[in-house]
């Protein structure tokens, strides 16, 4: 198979997926527009089934395999959202689920993971650690790995996202995507500029880990030394293998955002949009309200809210810190 999705894989993913997940809304988010600069609207992904964007490529992989190769399990390496995707996946067509997670992650995506009955290993190494580790237990067990932004069925899967945007939204300009690993904006690119390739697209990315960036400078993919960013959902050392030239291809712009605009447009979307988004879904408004992103008045945005999961008590210290 190809090691990137092509049009017509995001279009059957799309088929595949629509009886079992949330075809989420387009929502105006009119209270943050003056702010922003633009005309902007909000993609939940937080309202998706395990609250975040994952479950769309885990469960295509997942249908896209013959059942004898999933018999015996499935395991992946996360920091949480993916987890949670993969597992409510894996429990849906009744097959073992393993995860390995960092030390990081946050405590609710590890509770989330365990409800949906998966087995979670916490490892304490960085990503090609624990991708090394869980390669390793899958061949003991005759594991099918899913990787969560490597492989171009679960990229396909992310792509049915932008079909959606197009559909709710035909005439948008600009869409904004968080950059972690790249299987999101790797699918959602593909899907718009192979449908409408006057759309821009924009990769947000922490300046803390601003690997993508950093490679788009170098010209290759180039690995940085991790830093704590508060998007530990984008917390990533080195661009992916497979999604690189997928972005370098379609993604007009990478732009990165500090922690503390991330902040403010955490609590821009609790506050103005009545949203819970956690800092990794909040990045592309917080990039727009700290004036990172060129955009006219009459510029129709979409940012993508890629997940909602996130620890309460963090969250509350967040929204009370600065709150009017």
């Amino acid at each position: 198979m190809l090691d990137y999705p092509t049009i017509q894989d995001i279009l059957e993913a799309r088929e595949r997926l629509a009886p079992h997940i949330r075809h989420t809304p387009l929502l105006r988010a009119d209270k943050i527009e003056k702010a922003a600069g633009c005309q902007l609207y909000l993609k939940p992904e937080t309202l998706q089934i395990t609250g975040a964007f994952k479950i769309r490529g885990a469960l295509n992989k997942m249908l896209s395999l013959p059942r004898e190769a999933i018999a015996n399990g499935v395991i992946a390496s996360s920091s949480g959202n993916h987890a949670q995707g993969l597992s409510y996946a894996a429990r849906m067509l009744g097959v073992k689920v393993v995860i390995i997670v960092p030390a990081t992650t946050p405590r609710i995506k590890i509770a989330n993971t365990e409800a949906l009955g998966a087995e979670v290993i916490v490892f304490d190494g960085d990503t090609a650690a624990r991708w090394k580790r869980a390669y390793e237990i899958a061949e003991e067990n005759n594991y099918a790995t899913v990787h969560g932004f490597e492989d171009p069925l679960v990229m396909a899967g992310q792509g049915t996202i932008g079909c959606e945007i197009l559909e709710d939204l035909e005439d948008v300009d600009t869409v904004i995507v968080p950059l972690g690993g790249g299987g999101l904006i790797s699918g959602i690119a593909t899907a718009i500029k192979e449908t409408k390739p006057s759309v821009r697209i924009i990769g947000a990315e922490p300046a803390l880990t601003p690997k993508y960036y950093q490679s788009r400078i170098n010209g290759q993919r180039t690995s940085l030394p991790l830093k704590n960013t508060i998007a530990d959902g984008l917390r990533i050392s080195v661009p992916g293998q497979n999604p690189y030239p997928i972005i370098e291809k379609y993604v007009d712009d990478i732009i990165l955002v500090e922690d503390e605009h991330i902040i403010a447009g955490m609590r821009s979307i609790a506050k103005d949009a009545k949203l819970i988004a956690e800092p990794a879904a909040s990045i592309g408004v917080g990039a727009l309200l700290a004036g990172s992103i060129k955009v006219r008045s009459d510029e129709k945005v979409c940012a993508v809210l890629s997940g909602g999961n996130w620890n309460l008590p963090d969250l509350a210290e967040i929204y009370k810190v600065g709150s009017e």
